[in-house]
């Protein structure tokens, strides 16, 4: 694997790192500004207001910037925003800093995987991309524990500033390691936003929002499980987080080499399996070691479905795959959003606070019908090719998909 990979796993450990600490942060944001806790909540809103947005709008504003240069102004807005975040006089401007920070996520991490795909060979592209999301995995093990106590100990503000630092070295490493890779001239605007238009595609990106919303309808209420179900002191939660961040990155490694051999068997196992582990999880929460095991097991299989669904929507707009990759993570934040909304209000009405796992599990089940539907339409369509191409009438022949890509 070239360094490149490291320097894209660099900057998705500082994006991961700051989009997912403000949860740790929210009682001292609160208390510093003045809010309650539900309203200081607006800011992780705010962020993936500002990923679902910029994935698809940068994206296309920058269709046509070498991919170096693009990579090194995604970055530089992200320092910005988290900078402006340390620096935020009230909480109206934080929640725009913060807005101003997840804008470049979706689009970075869009332009990253088409760029980690081209530096390696034939076969390979799956493991470098899940190299990349590698940085992602391990700031939810890493960065965002030791980003919270820093916050709880010397103020949420010395949070954001080492996040900033932290893009700063991201930026000097992909300005030195990764390539100038001048874009496909075939490659404009008009043609991002057909491929974005491709069945397959457009199933792909629901699949992430059904399947990938099952794993947040539970993340998003792991604390309050740990205390209030597992019977864990309020100390165990950094643990329980922790051990999540484990399980993806188990699962992120996992994911590479599974999709680079077959990728559908791989997106339909793995959401098979999260469904499966959102049911063992519910029925052992009150079985605490049993219930950290599956912990681990939910971060796997759930962090096992992105890699998939990544290659899946850039294998089926591979001469125009930027747009479709970044709106990806576009889907992704759309799952984080409606897996917590569906999750609390399971919550609400009054059915326990072991009912996320459940709301979880038909999620899963959700995007699994979605995944599966798409690849029998997928096998229809290759098998009419192939009529076609081999009819004696003689009718244009129409490439088919690879077969790596779809799992057959």
């Amino acid at each position: 694997m070239p360094l490149a990979l490291l320097a894209l796993a660099t900057a998705a450990f500082g994006i991961g790192t700051t989009e997912f600490v403000m949860m740790g942060l929210l009682p001292d944001v609160a208390d510093d500004l003045h809010t309650s806790v539900p309203t200081a909540g607006y800011l992780v809103s705010a962020y993936a207001i500002g990923v679902v947005v910029g994935a698809p709008l940068l994206t296309a504003l920058g269709s046509r910037v070498p991919r170096r240069r693009m990579l090194l102004l995604l970055m530089g807005l992200f320092t910005v925003g988290n900078l402006a975040s340390a620096l935020a006089p009230g909480f109206g401007t934080l929640v725009a800093a913060r807005v101003l920070a997840g804008l470049p996520h979706g689009a970075f991490f869009g332009v990253g995987a088409v760029v980690a795909a081209r530096l390696v060979r034939e076969g390979r592209q799956a493991r470098a991309v899940a190299t990349m999301f590698l940085g992602l995995t391990v700031a939810n093990v890493v960065g965002v524990p030791a980003a919270t106590l820093l916050g709880q100990h010397l103020g949420w503000r010395a949070t954001f500033l080492v996040v900033t630092a932290i893009g700063l070295v991201a930026m000097a490493a992909l300005a030195a390691l990764v390539p100038d890779i001048p874009v496909d001239g075939r490659q404009s605007l008009g043609s991002e936003l057909r491929a974005l238009g491709d069945r397959q595609v457009l199933l792909g990106l629901l699949t992430a929002v059904f399947g990938f919303a099952g794993v947040f309808a539970v993340y998003s209420y792991l604390a309050s499980m740990t205390t209030e179900v597992m019977g864990l002191g309020e100390s165990s939660v950094t643990l329980v987080l922790a051990l999540f961040g484990i399980g993806m990155t188990l699962g992120a490694l996992a994911a590479g080499p599974l999709t680079d051999r077959a990728l559908r068997p791989t997106l339909y196992g793995s959401l098979a399996a999260l469904a499966l582990a959102l049911v063992a999880f519910r029925l052992t929460l009150h079985v605490p070691w049993a219930a950290l095991v599956l912990v681990v097991v939910l971060g796997a299989v759930g962090f096992m479905t992105t890699t998939p669904l990544q290659m899946l929507v850039m294998d089926k707009a591979r001469h125009a795959p930027t747009l479709a990759s970044a709106s990806n993570h576009s889907a992704f934040n759309l799952a984080n959003a409606g897996g917590a909304w569906l999750g609390g209000a399971a919550v609400t009405a009054g059915w326990g606070w072991s009912s996320p796992a459940l709301v979880g599990a038909a999620l899963a089940v959700a995007g699994l019908a979605v995944a599966v539907t798409a690849g029998l339409l997928d096998r229809t369509a290759k098998g009419a090719s192939r009529v076609v191409a081999g009819s004696p009438l003689g009718g244009p022949s129409v490439s088919p998909t690879s077969s790596r890509a779809s799992g057959s």
